[in-house]
């Protein structure tokens, strides 16, 4: 969503690079520059003026001007700014749960703005959360409104309430509050109709529910591809209902990304969640400080870390982490590996939690990397038998020939996929030797010996600009706060290992 901001704003800072002195002169264009970037953006004008008028009273101050390195200096403001625009330093705002169950959710928004898919995503985190979920459709409307949403809570592993026919809308709510208080439910979400256009039926409806039901939480879902639209629309429901956040769906596609960067500052309230894919699983929560690094080409690599405690097998890494210190990866391994990348969010989705890939993406692009390429290259692994897989010596050509047919490919591919085998299981047998002790020297590499990953030497690599000291302070603090600490990454995309294990142990 942020793509075109990052391209301009990191334009903007490489030609600053190698000045050593900024003057009030070239304060001023960077500025200017990060104006229409943001304008491009389609940031609301207002919050664009406030926040460039901040930027240049920090960047105009005698710290920048006698800074060593003034230019990092005028990122580092560019940083707080956008953090600030986006909801401020700190914690993420997360979900007010009650102390007194049922907590109630109320879900608004408008018709296609993805309310009802958000209202089973959300779902799903609370169950993971071990939260009793009830969900209750009060979509009258809308055909197949509340089967849609019977089907989300199926998904997620939450209840749904059942569906009566010609019940209204307020009476639903009634008595999904009585269901909740009755069977012991920690939370109701109440899934509102919506309409394609702003009506007052529509408000009226939705605000007499929100006060038969009383809610924790009222979420307002927007479109974040409907720019400008989105801000004015979170103004008219917040004249009408008590909202308490946003919720801004789409953040995966190419939006320009104004109306997230708008939304916080127009409304005053706080950004909750983003909707990432159209999987159940999809929902993110917001981070000012990690949305602010992604823009800046920082990239995110918490949110890459989240990703592999959540997604990776452990079992399965573990056997991984055993073969690999014997030398050992075959084409079987291979494939698992490229799974794991995809349900980590593909290579598009993991290389932009990187530092500085955001840079590289032409050449990524002309290359081919690309989890199509990914699909390819499973497809021919299952198109060979067991032992080919084992044992890829065995494939002559007239093997290769059939795998090839099997897959709908070229044999060309077969031999580029043989050959991408070959150069990684030679570098597993290289770093397997002494012990195991090359991958203790790529592990003291990245993850900075006992202490945790180097985020400097991430950065490095990537190409990209170097994170704050506060921001590398502020990552680390979280990586360690994760449950049972920052998982190591044994070999190629390995999830964590179980305390104590040591595959390099005879």
């Amino acid at each position: 969503m942020f793509d075109a901001l990052t391209d301009r704003l990191s334009s903007v800072f490489d030609r600053l690079g190698g000045r050593g002195v900024l003057s009030e002169k070239d304060v001023a264009e960077v500025m200017r520059e990060i104006r229409v970037a943001l304008l491009e953006a389609d940031v609301a004008l207002p919050v664009v003026r406030e926040f460039i008028a901040k930027a240049t009273e920090r960047a105009t101050g005698e710290a920048v001007i006698r800074s060593v390195r003034p230019a990092d200096q005028v990122v580092k403001i560019t940083y707080d700014g956008l953090v600030e625009m986006l909801g401020g330093a700190g914690e993420p705002e997360g979900l007010n749960l009650s102390l007194n169950p049922p907590t109630v959710i109320l879900m608004a928004g408008l018709q296609g703005s993805g309310k009802t898919t958000t209202a089973g995503k959300l779902a799903l985190r609370l169950v993971r959360e071990r939260k009793k979920v009830l969900l209750a459709s009060l979509d009258t409307r809308r055909p197949a409104a509340m089967e849609q949403l019977g089907m989300l809570a199926e998904q997620a592993g939450a209840n749904f309430l059942p569906i009566v026919a010609g019940q209204a809308a307020p009476d639903i709510a009634r008595r999904a509050m009585q269901s909740a208080r009755l069977q012991g439910f920690d939370v109701l979400i109440l899934d509102t109709a919506g309409r394609t256009t702003l009506d007052e039926a529509m408000m009226s409806e939705a605000a007499e529910i929100a006060k038969i039901s009383s809610p924790s939480e009222t979420l307002l879902v927007a479109d974040a591809l409907t720019g400008q639209d989105a801000v004015r629309t979170a103004k008219a429901f917040h004249e009408r209902l008590p909202l308490t956040g946003l919720v801004l769906t789409r953040a995966d596609g190419d939006g320009r990304g104004g109306a997230a960067l708008s939304m916080r500052a127009v409304t005053g309230l706080p950004i909750k969640f983003l909707g990432v894919s159209e999987k159940i699983d999809g929902l993110d929560a917001f981070d000012a400080q990690r949305v602010a690094g992604r823009i800046l080409g920082q990239g995110d690599v918490v949110a890459l870390v989240e990703k592999a405690t959540q997604e990776l097998d452990m079992a399965q890494a573990e056997a991984t982490a055993r073969k690999l210190a014997k030398g050992q990866f075959d084409l079987d391994m291979m494939a698992d590996q490229l799974r794991q990348m995809k349900r980590m969010g593909g290579m598009e989705g993991m290389m932009g939690l990187l530092p500085g890939v955001q840079k590289m993406k032409k050449q990524i692009a002309e290359s081919g990397l690309n989890d199509k390429m990914f699909d390819r290259q499973m497809a021919i692994i299952s198109s060979m038998t067991k032992d080919e897989r084992r044992k890829p010596d065995l494939l002559a050509a007239s093997r290769k020939r059939r795998v090839a047919k099997g897959a709908g490919v070229d044999v060309a591919e077969i031999n580029r996929l043989l050959k991408q085998h070959r150069q990684m299981a030679d570098t597993f047998k290289a770093l397997s030797k002494n012990g195991g002790k090359g991958f203790g020297q790529m592990a003291k590499m990245l993850g900075g010996g006992a202490g945790g990953m180097d985020m400097s030497k991430l950065a490095q690599m990537g190409g990209g600009p170097q994170p704050t000291p506060e921001q590398l302070e502020e990552m680390a603090s979280k990586l360690k706060s994760m449950p049972g600490g920052l998982p190591k990454l044994p070999g190629l995309g390995g999830g964590g290992l179980p305390p104590g294990f040591n595959p390099f142990k005879k």
